[in-house]
């Protein structure tokens, strides 16, 4: 499966981007692409699959539907998370604040491909 290149793909269409990532439920990475350290983006990724699986449970309790995206600001990066289907997720990191429309125009677009590749 070309994972690789799907999301070299996205990261070339985001300025600013770091890194992405797809990562399993249980927080093994899967495949992924960085301009940032590689155990550094093993780490974003375990530790971001923990808050989706957490918002995620939360979202079905309270309104019984699907989480679709979750957008993570801090003083320095961004984060977009994922989830491809109910086993796995990616996660694309960014410093770029101005680029957030294209960030997730991108993460849309390569959510759609990932999901067409793991079915």
């Amino acid at each position: 499966m070309p994972f690789k290149a799907t999301l070299r793909q996205m990261l070339d269409r985001i300025p600013g981007s770091l890194g992405a990532i797809i990562v399993d439920w249980e927080g093994e990475a899967v495949d992924q692409v960085g301009r940032i350290d590689e155990y550094e983006l093993k780490v974003i990724g375990a530790h971001k699959g923990l808050i989706l699986d957490s918002l995620r449970r939360a979202v079905q309790r309270a309104e019984q539907s699907e989480l679709e995206e979750i957008l993570i600001t801090t003083s320095k990066r961004q984060t977009l998370i994922l989830p491809i289907d109910t086993e796995y997720f990616f996660v694309v990191t960014l410093e770029n604040r101005n680029v957030m429309g294209r960030a997730l125009f991108e993460a849309r677009r390569c959510q759609k491909i990932l999901r067409e590749e793991i079915a």
